[in-house]
């Protein structure tokens, strides 16, 4: 199986997709925030305060690098994983990007009350998230292989609509895996 990466802005769903979602497939998640922590021994403000931005930035990269040696799991990514080039080719080279996306109205809601978010701290405002999805917009759709909207969806309704989609995927690789054996059959 290949990787499910879940992009995305900060609060559109990527934790609590991949949960429902190992419900559903049965393979492991792995949250790629959660695993730098763990590496760099420290919170993600943390990194960004000591670091900086631009190392954190680096880390992700890194880890997106060692999941090629990996077996397939769902990542739930950063929300800056695919303002990187490298990243969306690693992605890509290793499996499915799926976005999921949600408006800045919804997005406000479900971080008002969060402080590990460093790029919102000093101005968590639906406005502010706003501008900051517009400018992440075009590097996000980009990457995707599937966008999902998640507001007002429940978190089951959203895994079904993934499996749904990597399932067509599969049929839609068996067809044409058949088309090209059998036009090279007929070719010789």
């Amino acid at each position: 199986m290949k990787h499910i990466f879940l992009t995305g802005f900060m609060g559109t769903g990527k934790t609590t997709i991949s949960k429902a979602l190992r419900e559903i497939l049965s393979c492991d998640v792995i949250d790629m925030d959660r695993e730098i922590e763990r590496m760099e021994r420290m919170s993600i403000p943390e990194i960004f305060v000591q670091k900086g931005e631009t190392w954190f930035r680096q880390c992700e990269t890194s880890f997106l690098e060692g999941l090629k040696k990996r077996e397939g799991a769902i990542v739930s990514c950063g929300g800056g994983v695919p303002l990187r080039r490298e990243n969306v080719k690693t992605m890509r080279a290793c499996g499915i990007v799926v976005l999921l996306t949600a408006s800045p109205e919804t997005i406000y809601e479900r971080v008002k009350d969060n402080h590990d978010r460093p790029l919102l701290e000093q101005n968590k405002t639906p406005e502010h998230i706003g501008e900051l999805l517009k400018e992440r917009e075009p590097y996000y759709r980009e990457a995707a292989d599937l966008e999902v909207v998640t507001d007002q969806k429940s978190a089951d309704e959203i895994a079904i609509e993934i499996k749904n989609y990597l399932t067509a995927v599969k049929q839609c690789d068996k067809v044409y895996t058949r088309f090209i054996f059998q036009t090279d059959e007929k070719e010789e």
